[in-house]
């Protein structure tokens, strides 16, 4: 290692040969950082889930425009918008069409006693063109009474139900009295507000929900005609709709509203931003104790260089050096466990925990940047000192 760092540096690894001087210490710092790594990667990991299965049902529609009540805060987390809104909506220039969406969370008992919500979607089955490609072909499975297409990635559902699905055969489970039938199965998974996914047709849904009514659906879904732009429509819309009961938004809006309303307003992404604040203020105060005690520790070293006329930044250098080195062998073990219980969380809970290339050059730089922030701190004793004063 000294070698390496020798023809890194181009000169002899003073910081290095500090910190391995003592291995003790060195190993406790780096457990440290690591330590602080690893907090903030699973913060940051569970924020991501948080934010994926937030969105994760826009990838089942195909919709330009979403028009939802203005009480609501998310897709799934909405009231309800009067159908009038549909037909005055498709009065609007450049609106192509209109299908509803209903959306409500129904819990059922499988047959081993264990309880399973479902966030179930109503859709019109014939408006194949408001589901996503995937989905579309799926639809006419529909038709027939208590039909549902199933979340494969549904938490706790055993895997033999997903299995004989796929291989052609049904599955009846029992909800409110009532039997519903898995056709075929779709891809989206699970999150914070129900364990999976299930897709139905309107009268279905309405069938298993009777305080709602056709009249009242959750979102409104429009398609815009081609070569204009959604936008420009949703203005038209705004202008068109009472704003103190409707809200109306582009997809793409819609969707980066629900990821700001759960991490800002919503306490679960509140706790969760706390958790990657406190992560890093560990790790600034474990470095800046470490580099501090070794600044002290060589107090007369650093006084003979002083005296020999070497500047500030010959020992910023030094304390960087030695910044550097805990922020990468911090980084990698916390790496490396974060992946481990990245994979774990994700087949404990359903839950899309994954290591993202941006999050772990994000968190890499970060520690980087603390590491050093903090070597910069520790060495404020060192620029206001008199030579004559340290030995």
């Amino acid at each position: 290692m000294t070698a390496l760092l020798t023809l890194l540096f181009r000169r002899l690894p003073i910081g290095w040969l500090q910190l391995s001087h003592n291995r003790t210490r060195l190993i406790a710092a780096v457990s440290g950082v690591a330590f602080a790594n690893l907090l903030v990667f699973m913060q940051l990991g569970i924020m991501g889930a948080l934010n994926g299965s937030t969105i994760a049902p826009y990838a089942m529609l195909n919709a330009d425009i979403i028009i939802s009540s203005e009480e609501g805060n998310t897709l799934t987390d909405s009231g309800n918008v009067a159908r009038i809104r549909l037909f005055q909506a498709l009065g609007v220039p450049g609106v192509a069409g209109a299908a509803p969406l209903y959306i409500d969370n129904l819990p059922f008992t499988l047959a081993d006693g264990s309880s399973v919500s479902l966030l179930t979607f109503g859709v019109d089955v014939t408006s194949t063109e408001y589901v996503s490609p995937d989905i579309a072909p799926l639809l006419h499975g529909l038709t027939l009474e208590n039909t549902v297409l199933l979340d494969r990635d549904t938490r706790g559902m055993p895997a033999s139900v997903i299995d004989d699905i796929d291989a052609g055969r049904s599955f009846a489970f029992e909800a409110r009295g009532e039997t519903l039938t898995a056709v075929e199965t779709i891809n989206v998974g699970g999150g914070f507000l129900a364990d999976g996914m299930m897709m139905t047709s309107d009268q279905t849904f309405l069938r298993f929900f009777p305080d709602r009514t056709s009249s009242a659906p959750s979102h409104i879904l429009l398609k815009v005609d081609d070569g204009v732009s959604p936008q420009v429509v949703a203005q038209r819309l705004r202008a068109a709709l009472p704003a103190i009961s409707v809200k109306v938004q582009t997809t793409g809006e819609s969707a980066q509203a629900d990821l700001t309303f759960m991490s800002v307003e919503r306490p679960t992404g509140i706790i969760f931003g706390f958790g990657v604040f406190m992560g890093i203020l560990v790790g600034l105060v474990i470095v800046y104790q470490v580099l501090s005690t070794d600044v002290a520790d060589h107090l007369s070293e650093y006084a003979t260089f002083k005296a020999m006329g070497y500047g500030q930044s010959f020992f910023l250098g030094i304390v960087f050096e030695e910044a550097i080195v805990l922020a990468v062998f911090g980084f990698i073990p916390g790496f490396v466990i974060s992946m481990g219980l990245y994979a774990a969380l994700n087949a404990v809970t359903g839950l899309p925990v994954e290591m993202e290339a941006a999050r772990a050059v994000f968190v890499f730089f970060g520690t980087l940047i603390a590491c050093t922030l903090s070597g910069a701190i520790a060495t404020r004793r060192l620029a206001a000192a008199d030579p004559a004063d340290l030995f």
